[in-house]
Order: structure tokens, then sequence, then C-alpha cells
């Protein structure tokens, strides 16, 4: 007798779509490594704000408001239902009118003959606290999985925590991308046997090591030490330390370059410091590159930095170690478990550009192998997330 397989019901905002492709590939990445196994089956509900214009001159709100109400991503069937977010009273009211502007189309797949088993959210709030609510209002269970700001900034605003809060009581499971985020949980007495570590896994056949001197002519870069800062142009990834850092290198190494990979809000405000550092042929801006494109350019580099405030667990870790190239980062919540010995790089003691320079002076003194760096990324296959779901998944569907 053949073994029916799990049905999921995906639900989140952080999912990629056609006019958004790399917005919470992470999300999809994990999805799509566990349907490998072949047991189970799913569809994505994935809410977007309701805007009421395309035109360019707004955005990512433009691009919300062109995102298709139903397509498929990379074989995967995904729905896009619009749900109002009100300025300034939004974030109190966003659970609610997220699972409001969700019920329709779930209610839709179900009579379609959809009748899945499990909801499997991603991110707490407001994600996280809609699908407890959908959950309830279809009598299905549901597992909630934190992955950063969801834990270790939101829980900051009282009304916001008390949903969370609420809501992980309810869930069948909570599961953290990291330990420091089910340690969060740990503090609010959730119970422990719901509580659950599933670390991001790296894709080891998209990121590789490629020959560094040919990655560098194909992208016309050059530097001793080259550094790249990967990163949406906001003041918590920290390109601003990584810039002040190079100024600050420079006396020592006059042929480093950084690279800064991403784009965003702040991407004026770091050009300026740039200028006014004297630093403009030494420090690249290239915009937002689509992930598939990323190992040539971690491959290219001599090292990784990441400068964050705040990361649940930073793929782009993982990513430039299985490319062979070394890390510095901040020493936070998640990147403890991933910079984890002397190969992988440097944590830095804070988070300053004097932490980052001496880091940077003790790895390049003693720069690790790429062959070792790459042999310590592939400890994060995503086997061992795949097998861990499924058997929380199948615990759940039985009981």
């Amino acid at each position: 007798m053949t073994k029916r397989k799990i049905r999921l019901l995906t639900f989140s905002t952080l999912y990629p779509s056609s006019v958004r492709p790399g917005h919470g590939i992470f999300v999809e990445t994990r999805l799509r490594e566990l349907l490998l196994t072949g047991e189970v089956e799913v569809k994505v509900v994935s809410p977007v704000p309701w805007f009421f214009s395309k035109d360019p001159k707004y955005g990512d709100y433009a691009l919300m408001a062109q995102t298709p109400k139903t397509e498929t991503h990379n074989g995967i069937e995904v729905e896009h239902p619009r749900y109002f977010l009100p300025p300034k009273v939004g974030m109190t009211v966003a659970p609610l009118l997220m699972a409001l502007g969700a019920a329709r189309t779930i209610r839709r797949l179900l009579d379609e003959g959809y009748d899945f088993d499990v909801i499997d959210a991603h991110y707490y709030y407001p994600d996280g606290v809609a699908a407890a609510l959908l959950a309830k209002w279809f009598g299905k269970p549901y597992v909630v999985t934190a992955r950063g700001t969801d834990l270790n900034l939101i829980p900051q605003f009282p009304l916001p925590r008390r949903m969370i809060q609420w809501a992980a009581r309810n869930a069948q499971a909570s599961i953290g991308v990291c330990s420091a985020l089910i340690d969060v949980l740990r503090e609010w007495e959730i119970d422990p046997d719901r509580l659950h570590v599933m670390r991001n896994g790296v894709d080891l056949k998209r990121f590789h090591p490629l020959p560094q001197a040919e990655m560098r002519r194909e992208l016309g870069i050059d530097g001793s030490p080259l550094l790249v800062s990967v990163g949406y142009l906001i003041e918590r990834k920290g390109h601003d330390i990584a810039i002040d850092a190079l100024a600050k290198l420079l006396p020592t190494f006059p042929e480093a370059r950084l690279l800064i990979i991403g784009e965003g809000p702040e991407r004026k405000k770091l050009e300026r410091q740039v200028s006014e550092l004297g630093l403009e042929n030494k420090v690249r801006f290239t915009g937002a590159l689509p992930n598939t494109e990323l190992a040539r350019w971690y491959s290219a580099a001599d090292v990784l930095l990441l400068c964050s405030s705040r990361e649940g667990w930073a793929n782009v870790l993982l990513e430039s170690m299985a490319c062979g190239t070394p890390v510095i980062a901040t020493n936070i919540w998640g990147t403890p478990e991933v910079v984890s010995t002397p190969v992988a790089g440097r944590l830095m003691a804070s988070r300053d550009s004097t932490a980052l320079v001496n880091c940077l002076h003790d790895l390049l003194s003693t720069p690790p192998s790429r062959d070792a760096v790459r042999q310590h990324a592939e400890g994060f296959s995503w086997h061992e997330t795949s097998r861990a779901q499924l058997d929380l998944f199948s615990r759940i569907v039985n009981a």
C-alpha cells in the first residue's frame, strides 16, 4: 500500500514571486529541499499587502501591486491573496487583517480538494499569529518557524509580544533556525516538547568554489584583499561599518577593495560616506544581484563581512563558506553556531570598525585554505533538517 504524502499549507509573507524573486528565498529553499524527499505535497499561501498603484515610482509597494494573484514559482503553486494594511496602526492589526485576507483563498483550496494536514507558517509576527487564527478557524494544526527579528526585535512591543506568546502556546510546534531563538520561547515557558531547532542548510550545488582569478576577470574586479558585504542596504546590516573598516585597513593593505552587494534605502547615505572618506576608487556598489549569481562573487572575494546588529541565521555566511570564502561577522544570535571554528572565519569582539579591522588582520595573517572552508560548509547540508521536518509533521498528522 502506497504511503500517503503529508499535505502542507505553507503560509508566509516571506516568499519569492515572479516580481520579487529574492524575497524570502530562504523559506522557498527549505521547502524545495523538503519536497525532494517525495514525502510531502504543498501549496503556498503568501499574502501581499494591498497597494493601489503599480507605478514604479512607488518602489517596493508597486512590486507588491504587480504580484500576480496566483502563479507557479519554481514548480510550486503559490497564492498571493491581498490584505489591507492601514498606516500607523498596521503593526497592531496586521495578524487579523492578514488572516481575513487569506481565509477566502484557503477556503477555496479546501473546496477544490486540497485538504491539507498542517499549516507550515514562517515568521512569528504577523505571519505566525495570522496562521494561529486560520488554524483555529479551519480546525487545523499549525507549526511556526521563527527566523530572527520576529523573536529578537518585535517582542519589544507589548501587544505583539502577547500575541506571539499566545500563538506559541497554541502551536503544535515551534521551530527556530538557531538555538538562540528557541531560548526566547523557553524563557516564556512554552512547552519544551514543542520546541525544535532546525537550522537552515546551504545549497551545496548552487554554492561551490569557482576559480578565484577567473571570477575576478569575468566580473572585472580586483583587490588584495577583496572584501564583500552582502545584504539589504539598511542600518541593521552594518555596511557603514565595513566602509569605515576599509578606510582603517588601507594603510596596511593599500590594494584592499570592498564590494557592497544589495540595494535599499541607505544606498545614498552609504555612497556619501564613501565619498567623504575618499574611497570612490576602493568601494563598488553592485546593486541587488540574483541569488543564482552570488557564487561567482563569493568565489572572487577573499573575505565576506557581515556586520549586522540582528540576525537569526544568516544564509550569506554559509553561502560564502560553501564557495570557499571565510567570513567575519558580529557575535550575535545564531551566528556563533555557523562561525564555530577558526577555519570558518572570525567573530567580532564588538560591532564596530576597529573590531572588524582586528579580525581582518588576524584572519589575513593565517588564512584557511578554501578547501577547508568548503569542508566546514558541507556540514550544513539540508538533509538533516528535511528529515527532522518530516518526523515532526508525521507526528502531528498521526496525533
